[in-house]
């Protein structure tokens, strides 16, 4: 057993708290992993509001991390001790029936198929205070040392700096991979993307890298339409700016609609807007914020009638186990620049002021160093 800091969250609405906590050794199948850093995703504050589908407290969250195998149980092959490696929020068991789609991505481990609040036998290897701590997402990445099923772990390549390879955990990939993977935007297309926070900016990154001609970033805060520009928009508007309806002002912008729209935000009011935003008939939305558990979205049916396109995306599309190490790899090749979107580095003993900087709309990322 280690004893080593996690961040705890006791309760829902309440801040997390620093504690010493007891970290079990890995079991059969299992990998116990030093974190080195993680990122703070606005999915963490989601556990933390109670809007996170089915989370139990008290919990352990993060999963935008990156660290070194510290020990592995019996069977273990695909990591070692010293490894350094990313823990995936969305495991890749390799042997359900998505797993096994080359076109899909999902899995049937996943926190949206069966709880994973505990370890796959339903115990777990965490204590406080003598108190059982649940896990979050397998990976609980807010833990100086966390366990998890070796298929929810990937190894990576040395080299890599694992302060900012753990951007690549979640929130990178979720938007750079819908604008690649999801929506496959073509050169010369046109795209608006809703939301200008890690994953928008993504987003946009994804959108450049594909070739689009015309990238408009759509943000109620201004300040972060200089970052945006620096990764690719082209232009940036704010819905305040505009008695009329944002969709109508991107309409009036583009002509017919952008070819390609994305949210990035998590709600409703702004997936309807951009769904409304592209193209009539070849126009393609898709949904990467994540709305808060229970929410309801109305439309008028007519916006898909005429063809567009709504899709969802789940890590951008992205095989995590595959995948992950071989955007690493291109991370490292400088294929793209994820560390243009951290802007705030902070000890875990600050991690509640990482909370405070993202819902006061003043970060981008913050990385939690242990």
């Amino acid at each position: 057993v280690i004893r080593c800091r996690a961040a705890v969250a006791w309760a829902a609405g309440k801040p997390l708290s620093v504690e010493e906590v007891e970290v079990a050794p890995p079991k059969a199948q299992e990998v116990r992993v030093k974190i080195v850093a993680t990122g703070i995703c606005c999915t963490d504050d989601h556990v933390l509001g109670g809007y996170f589908p089915n989370a139990e407290f008290p919990v352990i969250p993060g999963h935008e991390g990156a660290g070194i195998v510290e020990s592995i149980g019996e069977g273990v092959t695909s990591v070692k001790p010293g490894d350094k490696v990313i823990p995936l929020c969305l495991p890749q068991c390799g042997q359900c029936c998505f797993c096994l789609n080359p076109d899909s991505n999902y899995c049937m481990k996943s926190h949206l198929y069966e709880s994973q609040n505990l370890m796959p036998d339903k115990t777990s290897r965490f204590t406080c205070k003598g108190k059982r701590i649940h896990h979050f997402l397998w990976i609980s990445t807010f833990a100086e040392y966390t366990v998890m099923p070796e298929y929810a772990v990937a190894k990576i390549e040395a080299a890599a700096p694992l302060d900012k390879v753990c951007l690549l955990a979640c929130g990178f990939p979720t938007g750079y991979g819908a604008a690649i993977n999801t929506a496959k935007v073509k050169p010369g297309s046109t795209c608006a993307v809703f939301g200008l926070g890690g994953v928008g900016l993504s987003v946009v990154m994804g959108c450049k890298a594909a070739g689009a001609s015309r990238i408009i970033g759509v943000d109620i805060n201004k300040d972060k339409f200089a970052k945006a520009k620096e990764l690719g928009a082209t232009d940036c508007v704010n819905p305040k700016d505009f008695t009329k309806p944002i969709h109508e002002v991107l309409m009036e912008m583009t002509g017919l609609g952008v070819d390609y729209s994305f949210e990035a935000i998590g709600l409703a009011d702004t997936l309807t807007a951009a769904l409304a935003s592209c193209n009539m008939n070849t126009g393609v939305c898709v949904m990467a914020g994540e709305l808060a558990s229970g929410s309801m979205v109305s439309f008028d049916p007519l916006l898909l009638l005429s063809g567009r396109t709504w899709r969802g995306t789940l890590l951008g599309g992205w095989k995590m186990r595959d995948s992950i190490p071989k955007l690493v790899s291109s991370y490292l090749e400088k294929k793209f620049n994820s560390d243009l979107l951290i802007t705030h580095t902070l000890p875990i003993a600050e991690v509640n002021k990482g909370f405070e900087l993202l819902r006061a709309g003043k970060s981008i990322r913050s990385v939690l160093l242990f």
